[in-house]
C-alpha cells in the first residue's frame, strides 16, 4: 500500500547513520518526570520508548525526535496538530513535549493494543454491533477534529489503534498529512492511500474536510466484508475504480441494509451530497438504534 504526498510535502532522505545518535540524550527534566523502559519502536528519524511516570506509575510511551529533523514541515505539522487536538477519548494523547539540544521528546499515550484489524482478526468472528461501535468511534474523532478545524486526510486500519482490556477502545493516530484548515479554505495537496482516497483527492480538485468521510465509509466497507470496495493491482484501473464509484456487495455475505444504506452515504462522489461527522452520528446503524444484533462477520478473509 503507497502514500501519495505532493512534492512540496515528501520527506527527505531521514536514514540516520550516526549509531547512539537516536539514544535519549541526557534531558534531566525528562528523567527527573519518568523513568524510561524499553524500547517499542523505531522510525528513520525517531525512537519510541515505553515509560512510566515517577509520581503517577502511568505508563507513557515517549518518542524522540532527531532535532536535525525537525526542520521537516510534516514533522512540525504533525507536532502542531496533536497540540490542538487536546483531548478525545478515541485520539491518541499527546501529554507533553521535551526539547533539548538534540532531541525533542514526545510523551504520548501508551496504545499496545496493536492495529485495529490485526485485533479483530485474533477475534475471528464479530457482529456487526461490534462494527458500530468501532466506526461510531471514529466517527466522534474525526467529528472533533473537524470542529477543531483539522482535516486527517489518511484515515485507514493502520492508524487505527487499539486500547482498554478488550482492545474494543479505538484510537485515531498517524498525523503526518493532516492539515489545519479555516472554514471555507479548500485543500489541495494529492495526500492519503489509494484504497481510502476520495475521488476529488485523485482528480487534484480543491477538496475539504469531507474526504476524511469517504475513508471512514471505505473502512466501514472493510469492517462489513473484509475487502475493500474498490481495488485493482494497477493502479491506474484502482484509482478509474474509485472516480467512477464501482463498488458492489459480495453476494456470500449478508450485510443489513441498514449498514449498507450508511456506506452508500459515505461513498458518494459528490463531497456535497456526502454525509458529514454529524449526520454519520445519527445514523440508526451507528447510533446502534438499527443494528443487527445477530450477524456475524468473519473478518478479513477475502482480497479481491
Amino acid at each position: 500500500m503507497e502514500r501519495m504526498d505532493s512534492s512540496d510535502d515528501e520527506i527527505e532522505n531521514l536514514s540516520d547513520d550516526s549509531g547512539d545518535e537516536m539514544e535519549i540524550d541526557n534531558n534531566a527534566l525528562l528523567r527527573q518526570h519518568y523513568i524510561l523502559g524499553p524500547e517499542i519502536g523505531k522510525g528513520a528519524f525517531s525512537v519510541v520508548r515505553e515509560a512510566t511516570h515517577r509520581e503517577s506509575g502511568e505508563k507513557v510511551a515517549i518518542k524522540s525526535i532527531n532535532t536535525k529533523f525537525i526542520k521537516n514541515k510534516l514533522l512540525l505539522r504533525e507536532i502542531e496538530i496533536m497540540k490542538k487536538v487536546g483531548d478525545h477519548p478515541n485520539i491518541l494523547k499527546l501529554y507533553e513535549v521535551y526539547e533539548t539540544t538534540r532531541h525533542l521528546h514526545l510523551v504520548l499515550e501508551l496504545v499496545k493494543g496493536g492495529e485495529l484489524f490485526d485485533k479483530i482478526v485474533q477475534r475471528g468472528e464479530y457482529s456487526e454491533q461490534d462494527a458500530s461501535k468501532i466506526v461510531r468511534q471514529i466517527v466522534s474523532a474525526v467529528g472533533h477534529l473537524h470542529a477543531s478545524g483539522i482535516a486527517h486526510r489518511d484515515l485507514k486500519p493502520q492508524n487505527l489503534l487499539c486500547s482498554g482490556q478488550d482492545g474494543d477502545d479505538i484510537r485515531v493516530a498517524d498525523f503526518g498529512l493532516s492539515k489545519i484548515f479555516d472554514g471555507g479554505e479548500y485543500l489541495e495537496t494529492c495526500c492519503g492511500s489509494p484504497e481510502y482516497v476520495a475521488p476529488e483527492v485523485l482528480e487534484c480538485k480543491p477538496y475539504d474536510k469531507a474526504c476524511d468521510l469517504w475513508s471512514v465509509g471505505v473502512i466501514t466497507y472493510v469492517l462489513l466484508t473484509g475487502c475493500f470496495p474498490f481495488w485493482h493491482q494497477h493502479l491506474n484501473i484502482l484509482y478509474e475504480k474509485i472516480r467512477n464509484v464501482e463498488y458492489g456487495w459480495p453476494e456470500n455475505l449478508d450485510i443489513s441494509e441498514s449498514a449498507k444504506d450508511l456506506v452508500s452515504h459515505l461513498i458518494e462522489k459528490n463531497p456535497e451530497k456526502r454525509y458529514t461527522y454529524e449526520q454519520c452520528l445519527a445514523h440508526p446503524w451507528v447510533n446502534g438504534t438499527g443494528v443487527s444484533m445477530v450477524k456475524k462477520i468473519k473478518p478479513f478473509v477475502q482480497n479481491k
